[in-house]
């Protein structure tokens, strides 16, 4: 056992590590030690607590511990980086479950009947808030891995008064949590059970009327709210490290998720209370003119050696195809060719924020080529052609022009600028917003039809 004096040292100490992983995490050469920072944290973490002066039955901890890391590891090495949303997704749903469960023993647990007055009243707030927040954070997530799954339709559900209907479940939340603290004893557990349901479909509803196209700013938003959930839980097992790492995770959450619906044109309220995502335009849809003309390999391969300069905008079909490995094979090519090859990232490309970024990182692509939206868009004017691998919404010109469009005033990569634009999809399919892209049928766009990896594999043999 160790005494309480070297457990809030050793609580410090893994705080300070947990920040300085989240400094590491903000640019890709510092992510790897990011990731070991919040490694050794944890496992700071988990021994002192675990190691602390009040807790027993260390043996069923240990066997508990070396179970889920068993799973933990098996699950992380099987899934595949095209399914890395739906993995963050459903383990933010852990973190609200565990709230909700910590806040139920919590309020049983007979030490607390001990606490009078203000303590007592504090935390039964404490309880409170954090089943709630952890019942939203834990359905919401599940619903969140549905629709990244394909298991829940991507449309957003919208129906009338839905707005309406959700404050009124929280002013009877409200009304439950006056009822649930002024309980004598356990009474107040029915009152619990109760809210802990109406926060559960508060949850369900809220991600249901987000539509596909918007699902990573949702992804980033529920990481927000896990982290709350296990400040609360913090709160009530009186725990400071958790109740830090709980404020890290929400504060940070919500910063990205403030920074992505800046990029997607979006309203940070609009993520809070859901139904958006399916469409604010007006007015009727822009016709879309012109023809859609379709390249072959061997073109596109003389293109690319005519090309001095290069952009490649990848999306969620390079994830699908896993091309990463074969993109990453051709930038080599060229660059030996002595052309200028840049990728172009858009914030929200894939499913996940930084999707295409851990892809490309995964390949060995170089980091100083991989360059953001802001940092590339100005320079599409100025290049001879651009691969756009997979991606669909976030080069969909209607964003700009066509104010009936669901996605309009959201910033895209404009590869229409460029000379030539190659567009590599297996299909004229519309994207995860379900609109159409006006891109495919400009004058100086040609549709590369095939599987991702296959095709790019193709260019490279052109390129021998």
């Amino acid at each position: 056992m160790i005494s309480t004096q070297i457990q809030t040292a050793a609580y410090l100490f893994a705080g300070i590590l947990f920040i300085l992983s989240l400094g590491g995490l903000s640019s890709q050469e510092s992510a790897k030690r990011g990731v070991l920072y919040g490694i050794i944290g944890m496992i700071i973490a988990i021994v002192t607590t675990v190691l602390g002066a009040q807790v027993e039955g260390h043996i069923y901890i240990v066997i508990a511990i070396a179970l889920a890391s068993i799973i933990g590891i098996f699950l992380a090495r099987r899934v595949e980086m095209t399914s890395m949303p739906q993995l963050v997704a459903i383990l933010h749903s852990f973190v609200g479950l565990a709230a909700v469960l910590v806040g139920f023993g919590s309020y049983l647990d007979p030490h607390t009947a001990t606490l009078t007055g203000a303590a007592h009243s504090i935390h039964l707030i404490e309880v409170y808030i954090g089943v709630f927040i952890g019942a939203i954070t834990f359905t919401g997530s599940v619903v969140a891995w549905g629709k990244l799954e394909g298991k829940i339709r991507s449309k957003a559900l919208l129906y009338p008064g839905r707005h309406v209907i959700n404050i009124i479940l929280v002013i009877i939340c409200i009304v439950l949590g006056v009822l649930f603290a002024s309980a004598p004893g356990t009474e107040g557990m029915i009152h619990l059970y109760i809210m802990t349901a109406i926060a559960s479909f508060i949850g369900v509803m809220l991600v249901m009327a987000i539509g596909g196209a918007d699902m990573p700013v949702v992804v980033s938003m529920l990481n927000s709210y896990s982290g709350w959930a296990a400040a609360a839980a913090g709160f009530m097992l009186g725990n400071d490290l958790l109740i830090i790492t709980g404020a890290l995770v929400g504060s940070s959450g919500a910063i990205l998720s403030i920074i992505m619906c800046k990029a997607m044109n979006r309203s940070f309220l609009s993520v809070i209370f859901g139904g958006f995502g399916n469409t604010t335009a007006s007015g009727s849809a822009k016709e879309i003119t012109g023809e859609v003309t379709a390249s072959n390999h061997a073109e596109v391969a003389q293109l690319l050696k005519d090309a001095k300069s290069v952009i490649i905008v990848p999306g969620y079909g390079m994830a699908v195809a896993k091309a990463q490995y074969p993109v990453h094979e051709l930038v080599q090519k060229l660059t030996e060719k002595g052309k200028t090859v840049r990728f172009g990232i858009h914030p929200v490309a894939g499913r996940l924020p930084g999707h295409m970024n851990v892809l490309l990182a995964e390949a060995n692509v170089s980091y100083d080529i991989v360059l953001e939206m802001d940092e590339i868009n100005e320079d599409f004017s100025e290049t001879d052609l651009v691969l756009v691998i997979g991606a669909n919404d976030i080069v969909n010109p209607s964003a700009k022009d066509d104010s009936s469009s669901p996605i309009y005033g959201m910033p895209v990569l404009e590869v229409w600028n460029a000379n030539k634009t190659i567009v590599m999809k297996r299909s004229m399919a519309s994207g995860y917003a379900g609109v159409q892209n006006p891109l495919f049928f400009h004058d100086n766009t040609d549709m590369l039809y095939g599987d991702a990896k296959d095709s790019v594999q193709k260019l490279n043999a052109q390129l021998q």
